[in-house]
């Protein structure tokens, strides 16, 4: 799996980059097909630091998330939770389909 970290308007430490890793490298245990992981941060305004996430899958249009918090790992954390209730969300549709729920008799 392809993981980038790109920042617009500033710089983040090495150290604060390996942490982002850490909390990203979770999405592909909620779903297997993740293919790449692309996370924007904007520090235009270093009082709200805005972060977009977008994750890429096999057979599947890009999962898309975007967030501002207080702080970057705020703002990462806000971000991430909301791509994991995405990717869960999907991995459902996807099971119940293959199960067939929702299909009448």
């Amino acid at each position: 799996m392809q993981m980038n970290i790109s920042i617009r308007h500033g710089h983040v430490s090495d150290a604060t980059q390996a942490t982002i890793r850490e909390k990203l490298e979770k999405l592909p245990r909620l779903y297997d097909r993740v293919s790449a992981i692309e996370l924007t941060i904007d520090l235009e305004h270093r009082d709200q630091p805005a972060v977009d996430l977008k994750v890429s899958a096999k057979k599947h249009d890009d999962f898309v998330a975007v967030a501002q918090g207080e702080n970057l790992l705020a703002a990462v954390d806000a971000v991430a939770e909301k791509m994991e209730q995405q990717l869960r969300k999907h991995k459902e549709k996807v099971q119940d389909r293959h199960r067939g729920v929702g299909h009448r008799e």
